[in-house]
């Protein structure tokens, strides 16, 4: 019985972990890419120091959580601190850019901007996985069970 819900649990903090990878990895890919119609490392650079007058650090942290993130989360290593900053950098995004647009999303363009209830999402995912860890299905623990032990 103890076994069946340590198992579900495996599968669902995988599942989280998976799929909060897949939610911000296209969103990292533009800023640091360019890729998905986004400005890249230097257009995105220039967006936060500039015209938000993010320090240089800040939004440089900012794209490299956002796209190395996703990577680390997707391969299940260094999850809880990757989940961490990812909690941290929503709860900026969230005060810097969509608190003063309320929660709901624009889906009908008639705000000035997002709202962060989508946020709220990454938030909590961002949380549990803080919390209660990868799951089992991870890169670490195919990598352990091919290494061999040593005495």
């Amino acid at each position: 019985m103890k076994t069946d819900l340590f198992k579900r649990i495996n599968i669902t903090m995988a599942l989280l972990r998976i799929m909060l990878a897949l939610a911000l990895f296209p969103h990292g890919a533009q800023k640091m890419m360019g890729w998905y119609g986004g400005y890249g490392f230097e257009g995105t650079m220039g967006y936060f120091t500039e015209t938000m007058k993010i320090p240089y650090i800040i939004a440089l942290l900012v794209i490299i959580i956002e796209f190395i993130g996703p990577i680390l989360l997707m391969l299940g290593v260094f999850t809880r601190t990757t989940s961490a900053l990812i909690f941290a950098l929503f709860m900026g995004i969230i005060f810097t850019s969509h608190a003063t647009n309320g929660f709901f999303m624009n889906w009908f363009g008639t705000q000035t901007g997002e709202g962060y209830e989508y946020h709220l999402l990454i938030l909590t995912i961002s949380l549990a996985i803080t919390i209660m860890g990868p799951g089992n299905l991870k890169l670490a623990k195919l990598y352990r069970k091919q290494t061999p032990k040593s005495n």
